[in-house]
């Protein structure tokens, strides 16, 4: 193995903790710097702020430019928000000091979607310090886009794309909860989706647009509903409490149209404790065409450790890549990195190289 490659991280929430406690334990990663922006976060001992009971003597910082400046990081994590808007400032600043980037906001899975000028600004400044960019994650980035794209591999046609996923939020903090409306009456969930404050699941539109993007399909419009899941049993994370009769989550379902037909259609309830009231968790794909395929597994992928796991394993993939902006159908597919094992390259197979 060679040097190890010095990463770090920006957000100590569960999934950017969780990417750091992953890191550590990979011996061909150096995690060399945290930052949070949280102000009360500064100064903390990683080990201790992240749940590991013991010191690291890396200390958690609010100032992005210092920690850059003495750390010198090869890539960073960025997993403080969902919104590309609100990414925008952090992904700058590392592709302006030369670093590469995995970010799992869910709008950076395909930021054309919703964002078409960043996105050329975001490939723009990659190229321009030679940096690469990927958005990534389990879902936007993984069971209902990039499995979807594989299966089609084997299709000599498509007609129709429905998809399902079934997930628990317990693993996930206060974000993604309010984003979901847990805790809410259903009045004041259907008020926030009125207003914009519910918005369910972040990333069905960056999904269907990078499917559409992998079959050559042009989108006519996406259509989106919201419903509420209401809870006739007590219900409890370690961020909320949910009483009968308040909202336990979100059915979210978003279809795209093509040629006046619905071609794609994904839906998505999650809920926080599913299980106490019977409903099991768990991911369906289902591909009309020739042939047609059917795909179902349960329980879910989990949300949490999937993400983290996959945002991890996608390393080799984005450092070894030419700069520029990636979605996940654009690099090759991701591999389980082993704990004890070094760097490996996926390019050793046609160069011959040795992993």
């Amino acid at each position: 193995m060679g040097d190890a490659i010095r990463v770090v991280v920006l957000g100590t929430g569960q999934m950017g903790a969780g990417i750091a406690r992953l890191l550590l334990t990979k011996p061909a990663l150096q995690l060399v710097g945290v930052y949070a922006r949280r102000t009360e976060r500064q100064g903390l001992d990683l080990g201790m702020a992240i749940g590991l009971d013991r010191e690291l003597g890396i200390a958690i910082t609010t100032d992005l430019t210092e920690l850059l400046a003495q750390t010198r990081p090869q890539i960073a994590f960025q997993a403080t928000c969902s919104t590309l808007q609100d990414a925008w400032q952090e992904l700058a600043m590392l592709i302006e000091h030369g670093v590469d980037v995995i970010s799992i906001a869910e709008e950076m899975a395909y930021p054309a979607a919703t964002s078409p000028v960043r996105a050329v600004q975001l490939q723009r400044l990659a190229i321009e310090h030679g940096v690469s960019l990927l958005g990534t994650g389990v879902n936007p980035g993984f069971v209902l886009d990039l499995l979807i794209i594989t299966l089609t591999g084997v299709c000599a046609e498509v007609e129709k794309i429905t998809a399902t996923r079934v997930n628990d939020l317990s693993p996930y903090g206060p974000t993604v909860l309010r984003e979901q409306g847990v805790g809410l009456t259903p009045q004041d969930f259907e008020r926030g989706v009125n207003e914009g404050n519910v918005v369910g699941h972040v990333g069905f539109e960056q999904s269907l647009q990078m499917i559409a993007a992998a079959l050559g399909w042009q989108l006519e419009r996406i259509e989106q509903t919201r419903e509420p899941i209401i809870s006739t049993v007590i219900r409890q994370t370690p961020f909320v409490t949910v009483e009968p009769g308040q909202v336990a989550g979100c059915l979210h379902t978003a279809t795209a149209y093509r040629n006046g037909k619905a071609v794609i259609q994904l839906i998505h309830p999650q809920q926080i404790l599913p299980q106490l009231e019977g409903v099991a968790t768990g991911d369906r794909i289902e591909i009309r065409g020739s042939p047609n395929i059917n795909l179902a597994g349960s329980p879910e992928i989990p949300g949490g450790l999937a993400t983290q796991a996959l945002a991890v394993n996608m390393i080799p993939q984005v450092v070894q890549a030419a700069p520029g902006l990636y979605c996940m159908a654009d690099l090759p597919v991701p591999a389980a990195m082993p704990g004890g094992a070094g760097f490996r390259s996926f390019r050793h197979a046609t160069s011959g190289e040795q992993a």
